[in-house]
């Protein structure tokens, strides 16, 4: 089992900047990518970003390329996904969750965290 927490969210203007949290415990850390992905009202959830277990391969939806990065630190057992640029359609509850494989495939991943929630005003 892994548990997965996330925090950082909140309230921010267009052009601001965030820096969102996934906290793990449990099976070892570097075993699992970990992947963002969000939900918007009204719509489906969909891949951000994802970064491998030793944190040397990357990946962006398109959407957020050059806007946003993904880092870990599998000491802390902490992924961060620093936004910035942030525009009104990034307005989203935020995820995260943990696999043993790389995919961009929400079904993937067998751990979740709760969310939190990322609101870009204009």
């Amino acid at each position: 089992q892994v548990q997965l927490v996330e925090s950082g969210g909140g309230l921010v203007q267009a052009g601001g900047s965030l820096r969102l949290s996934c906290a793990a415990s449990g099976r070892t850390f570097s075993d699992y990518a970990v992947a963002w992905f969000r939900q918007a009202p009204g719509k489906e959830r969909e891949f951000v970003a994802r970064v491998s277990g030793h944190g040397v391969y990357t990946r962006f939806a398109d959407s957020v390329k050059g806007r946003f990065t993904i880092s870990r630190d599998n000491a802390k057992s902490t992924v961060y996904l620093q936004m910035s640029s942030l525009k009104p359609e990034d307005t989203a509850v935020y995820y995260c969750a943990a696999a043993r494989i790389n995919s961009n495939n929400a079904a993937e991943y067998d751990y979740w965290g709760q969310g939190t929630q990322v609101t870009v005003s204009s």
